[in-house]
């Protein structure tokens, strides 16, 4: 039935490996059932946050959520595409709706229709395959430096929350001698050497170890038990939670295109990058049956919506399981299976300190600030754009306004330039984004 049902002679791999590949997967990107309830909530916020409506939303009931998501529509991506790959909550956007979510500036209703409308948007343009027209109107600067912009905000998260920087009065160093810092830089020096060795599942390794050695320090709070799971109330805080209230105006509609565009092109370069890795490409460097997995990303991204969780992506861990012979879908399976065990053990994840997850955030901003080499900064109307799209996000503390204004100023100089050529690397497409951007800053 296994051989039928994922050909796995035909790919030259076995039951034995696939299963291994799985929990290989699940290792290296297990981190995320702890750093996306933070990522929504807050760090150092306690086991539950109240948002500017009044909902209540529970730590507990979002780990639980995340795993179920993430355990379901990698079972998906399995058994209907048959490749290697693993879902769940994408780093970036999360971190994004949460920055607005715990400022006051959305409500959790908010963002969840506005991850909702992006998933929607991105399951249309997958059945009508109109995915090159989007992929070839944004320039690759402009891709490209959404990514590093995002990254710097998510590193910036990981020095704020560890306490290593100190963002209240200009930019300085931590207080060293504060356990929460020593252990947070500890955490992301045993990262860093393991990624040096190519240790599978670096950064789960790294924030369980900071957790055991918190516990002396008095940083990690061990639970009265192991096993158990949120109450119904609890979960049903997030839940087809939806406000539409404010949603009409420009902001709205960036974050509705940031949350669309990095799921879009998230999974476009991890699907291709990873099945390169498993030789899965044909001749031409495509893979066959390509929207399979991007019908899957995007119902992902609409049931994250309506189940409390952020878009969700296909995660670039899933080359961990590769590396180990995976590559089929049964791998994917095993790792499903895997997140709806820890959906029972959710207590484990909710005692790790903020210390073992902020050099994850760190981590994970450097994987994504490390595409900045593909900037061509020796083109000026090429760099500019991403040069003003990255300072704004890092100094101005917004990913929003970021991406707004570096969009912008890519139309602009490309628009106005004198050299031949450059004019007409301007798609319409992106004419027609600058209107609701320039009204997201008149009205902002």
């Amino acid at each position: 039935m296994l051989e039928k049902l994922f050909k796995l002679k035909e790919r030259k791999t076995n039951v034995r490996t696939e299963f291994v590949a799985g929990l290989t997967t699940f290792m290296a990107m297990a981190y995320v059932l702890v750093v996306q309830p933070s990522s929504v909530m807050g760090f150092g916020t306690g086991q539950t946050f109240t948002d500017i409506n009044g909902v209540v939303i529970s730590r507990g009931a979002l780990v639980v959520m995340t795993a179920f998501v993430s355990g379901l529509m990698t079972l998906i991506m399995g058994l209907y595409a048959n490749l290697p790959f693993a879902l769940s909550t994408g780093m970036g956007t999360n971190f994004v709706l949460g920055a607005l979510i715990q400022s006051g500036k959305l409500s959790f209703g908010n963002s969840m229709v506005i991850v909702l409308i992006s998933g929607i948007i991105f399951v249309i343009l997958t059945v009508f395959g109109i995915r090159d027209v989007i992929v070839k109107a944004i320039p690759f600067n402009i891709k490209t430096s959404i990514s590093v912009a995002i990254g710097f905000f998510i590193t910036y998260l990981g020095f704020s929350n560890s306490g290593i920087g100190n963002f209240k009065d200009g930019i300085k160093l931590g207080n060293f001698s504060d356990p929460h810092v020593f252990l947070a830089i500890l955490g992301l020096i045993l990262i860093a050497i393991m990624t040096l060795h190519k240790v599978p599942g670096a950064l789960l390794i790294g924030i369980i170890a900071i957790t055991i050695i918190g516990i002396p320090f008095g940083v990690t709070k061990v639970p009265d038990h192991l096993f158990g799971v949120p109450t119904m109330s609890e979960i049903s805080q997030l839940t087809f939670s939806f406000d539409f209230k404010g949603l009409a105006n420009g902001g709205s509609l960036v974050l509705i295109f940031i949350a669309f565009f990095g799921d879009f092109f998230s999974t476009l370069g991890t699907v291709l990058g990873v099945s390169e890795k498993a030789n899965l490409l044909d001749k031409n460097g495509n893979l066959p049956d390509i929207q399979k997995p991007f019908l899957v990303d995007s119902i992902g991204t609409v049931l994250g919506g309506l189940l409390g969780c952020t878009s969700f992506g296909t995660f670039v861990e899933s080359s961990a399981g590769v590396e180990a012979g995976g590559r089929t879908g049964l791998s994917s399976v095993s790792t499903a299976a895997l997140f709806f065990v820890s959906i029972i053990i959710s207590p484990l994840f909710l005692m790790i300190p903020d210390a073992a997850t902020s050099p994850v955030l760190i981590f994970v901003g450097y994987s994504m600030i490390s595409s900045i080499k593909n900037i061509d900064f020796g083109d000026f109307s090429e760099a500019f754009g991403p040069f003003v799209m990255i300072i704004f996000t890092a100094f101005a503390g917004g990913i929003a306004a970021g991406i707004s204004a570096g969009i912008l100023a890519d139309v602009a100089v490309k628009t106005f330039s004198k050299q031949s050529g450059v004019k007409k690397k301007v798609h319409p497409i992106m004419y027609a984004m600058c209107l609701p951007l320039m009204v997201y800053f008149v009205f902002n």
